[in-house]
């Protein structure tokens, strides 16, 4: 549920943005979905993340969401994750409808 996923999406959006010409804490998630990961131009990720073989897809963010750190060990994402599959479902389908 998009909707339910903006709420959720608050916890985010302190680090993230859609919008590529913003810069944040954390890359911006426009065109996140058929994207690897670690390849946003001028953002400086982690080694672990920049060698990560992910591309990012429904199934690898639920994934990543859940616990960041255990997913991609090294990455510097601060945040715990999601621990609620529904949380993590409903903020990656408000992601899907703002990443065009």
């Amino acid at each position: 549920d998009a909707e339910s996923g903006e709420k959720v999406f608050r916890k985010c959006k302190v680090c993230h943005t859609f919008d590529p010409a913003k810069k944040k804490i954390g890359p911006h998630l426009q065109r996140i979905f058929g994207r690897k990961a670690g390849t946003v131009a001028g953002f400086k990720y982690s080694k672990a993340m920049a060698a990560a073989d992910i591309v990012w897809d429904e199934v690898k963010l639920d994934e990543y969401l859940s616990k960041p750190k255990d997913f991609i060990p090294g990455n510097k994402m601060t945040f715990a994750g999601l621990k609620k599959p529904e949380d993590r479902a409903d903020v990656i389908a408000y992601i899907r409808a703002q990443s065009k």
